[in-house]
């Protein structure tokens, strides 16, 4: 017969399939961070312009999927992408208008998105969420380094 979880295994059980539904959620609802949207706002808060090796080296995404992401965003007419005159060999990126007006749409959304997430809380309690959080953060980057999840 199997054994009865106890109590502390069930809140365990319980937070961590919440913290799991709540990555799922920010992930669909706010945009990953090496997707279009992420791109687009890189850039624009990158003064509209950087070099495709500053961009990978500023993002969270391998060097052919960031070329793919590049690629739908000028097909799209979102950037544009022209050789370097310092280093032929580099790319200049630069948002076009579009692109520019796209992503302050995102920013503005994004904006909206993060004051109603946690609107149902007070300020005290997500001030107790992010310590919470923080600790738990910590706790689990030791546990890793401990070679305990594997």
């Amino acid at each position: 017969m199997p054994e009865e979880p106890n109590e502390t295994v069930s809140l365990a059980r319980r937070v961590l399939h919440n913290l799991g539904y709540f990555g799922h959620f920010l992930h669909i609802h706010a945009g990953g961070r090496s997707g279009q949207q992420h791109i687009l706002v890189k850039l624009y808060k990158s003064g509209n312009h950087m070099t495709q090796r500053e961009l990978q080296e500023q993002s969270c995404i391998s060097s052919a999927s960031l070329s793919e992401v590049l690629a739908k965003l000028e097909g799209a007419g979102l950037i544009e992408r022209t050789r370097s005159d310092e280093d032929r060999r580099q790319l200049d990126i630069a948002l076009t208008d579009e692109g520019a007006q796209r992503a302050r749409t995102l920013i503005d959304r994004r904006r909206r998105f993060e004051g109603a997430c946690l609107a149902c809380l007070t300020d005290e309690e997500q001030q107790s969420l992010i310590d919470m959080l923080d600790r738990l953060a910590e706790h689990w980057e030791q546990l890793e380094g401990e070679g305990a999840c594997s």
